[in-house]
């Protein structure tokens, strides 16, 4: 039996190592990614099938967190992104009343691609309860945007609601 454990012992040690990795996604940009987001100050509109919808983006807090507001339905919403050390995360104050964080885990500055991933979510009624879940956007452009919002209910994709955004003149 002490044959063995000294082999057992070194293969537990070594394993993580060769087949574990680590169970993280690569580190992004964060900075250059919530500086594009910053970049987005002001208003912008997109035309839908259901009418016209806006949103504005404000930066605040000195710099260091970006504010988009957007009203559906006569309900105003908010969306907080902000820097966490080396993350760049967003609150998402929902109209279904809920609060999802998310992380961003690509950033792609070359074709303007931002992906957050869903962290956690407060205030949600039930577990399988319908929460904003992911969201990607792309930049193509200064003056163009593209959001593409995704819905989960009961742990599986309900819908994505894609919005493609040209900044408003003043």
């Amino acid at each position: 039996m002490r044959t063995y454990l000294l082999p057992l012992a070194s293969l537990l040690l070594v394993a993580p190592a060769v087949y574990g990795g680590s169970s993280q996604p690569a580190a992004i940009d964060a900075k250059a990614a919530f500086d594009r987001l910053r970049s987005l100050a002001g208003k912008w509109e997109a035309k839908t099938d259901r009418g016209d919808f806006e949103v504005a983006y404000e930066v605040i807090a000195g710099g260091s967190a970006v504010v988009e507001r957007t009203v559906v339905e006569n309900m105003p919403m908010e969306t907080v992104y902000y820097l966490d050390n080396s993350r760049l995360l967003l609150t998402h104050y929902c109209i279904l009343g809920n609060q999802p964080r998310m992380e961003a885990r690509e950033f792609n500055p070359a074709t303007g691609e931002l992906k957050f991933e869903f962290l956690d979510v407060t205030n949600l009624a039930t577990p399988g309860a319908a929460h904003m879940h992911n969201v990607a956007f792309r930049f193509p452009d200064a003056d163009h945007l593209t959001a593409d919002w995704q819905l989960f209910e009961n742990g599986r994709l309900k819908s994505t609601e894609s919005f493609q955004f040209t900044r408003q003149r003043q």
